[in-house]
């Protein structure tokens, strides 16, 4: 995203900033491409672990063309979804972090790469958010698929059921 594009979504970033000028200016300087910009203001942002995080923005990509700003952390460790002003306050949820008012949120410049935090879905500069039950809707989904995964067992090389290690000649406890 660069261009307009970019300039409107910077635009919409620094409009929640004490300083907007400060905060521009702190992009265009810090080595690492980065600014700290308060939350609760335009936006809050729901944290989820990447493991929940990926296969939950992929549910809402097919549900939604645009669904919002989706930030990583250095790692890919954490997800940052980008949702209405108030949600944390109101979010009841177990592992997932919430940054409302009162707290500060690493942002990059959208449409650059930076090492500490990226863009996996960067602002529009339109104020378009996450919706918040679309997203705990994706969550449930997403959380349901990865429990069904996680409880199939590996099937035998060549053949159903269950797979089972090959036992040593030696071993006691081998099959006659």
């Amino acid at each position: 995203m660069y261009g307009s594009g970019a300039k409107t979504a910077v635009e919409w970033l620094v409009s929640v900033a004490p300083d907007p000028d400060a905060c521009r200016w702190e992009w265009e300087r810090n080595p690492l491409g980065v600014a700290l910009l308060p939350a609760g203001r335009l936006w809050d942002v729901l944290i989820l672990p990447a493991e929940l995080g990926y296969p939950t923005l992929d549910v809402l990509t097919r549900v939604v063309d645009r669904p919002g700003p989706v930030l990583a952390d250095f790692g890919d460790a954490r997800m940052g979804f980008f949702v209405p002003a108030g949600t944390v306050a109101r979010w009841v949820g177990t592992g997932v972090r919430g940054a409302g008012r009162g707290t500060w949120i690493v942002v990059p410049y959208p449409g650059r790469s930076t090492g500490a935090v990226r863009w996996i879905i960067p602002p529009d500069g339109s104020g378009t958010l996450v919706d918040p039950a679309l997203l705990e809707l994706a969550m449930h989904e997403a959380a349901a698929s990865l429990a069904r995964e996680s409880q199939e067992e590996p099937e035998r090389p060549g053949g159903p059921g269950p797979y089972e290690p090959p036992h040593r000649p030696d071993d006691p406890d081998r099959p006659s």
